[in-house]
């Protein structure tokens, strides 16, 4: 259960495959055009639901409701030794500049 004001992420079907642009290719035309969001919650409301949301940028969207209580979960990536190895001759390289 989600509850009004929530951080959540709705999915929407924008475009049937039979609404796409004439120009889109084939392959794209035969899919809908799909749209995954995250917005503050309008009403409580389960998974499933049908339901609305406020973005960020103020925008009243609809949707079915996937997922509340969104955490972070980007980084920058795994640990490269190289990274440091390349930091550490630049840094070398610049003390020998100004010396």
């Amino acid at each position: 259960m989600a509850s009004k004001g929530d951080w959540v992420r709705i999915h929407s079907v924008v475009l049937e495959p039979g609404q796409r642009a004439p120009q889109v290719p084939e392959d794209t035309a035969r899919v809908p055009l799909e749209l995954w969001i995250k917005g503050y919650l309008q009403a409580d409301a389960k998974p499933g639901d049908q339901v609305r949301v406020l973005t960020r940028t103020g925008r009243l969207l609809e949707g079915k409701l996937l997922e509340g209580g969104l955490d972070y979960t980007h980084s920058f990536g795994a640990y490269v030794p190289e990274v440091t190895q390349i930091g550490e001759m630049v840094r070398a390289r610049l003390r020998s500049i100004e010396s």
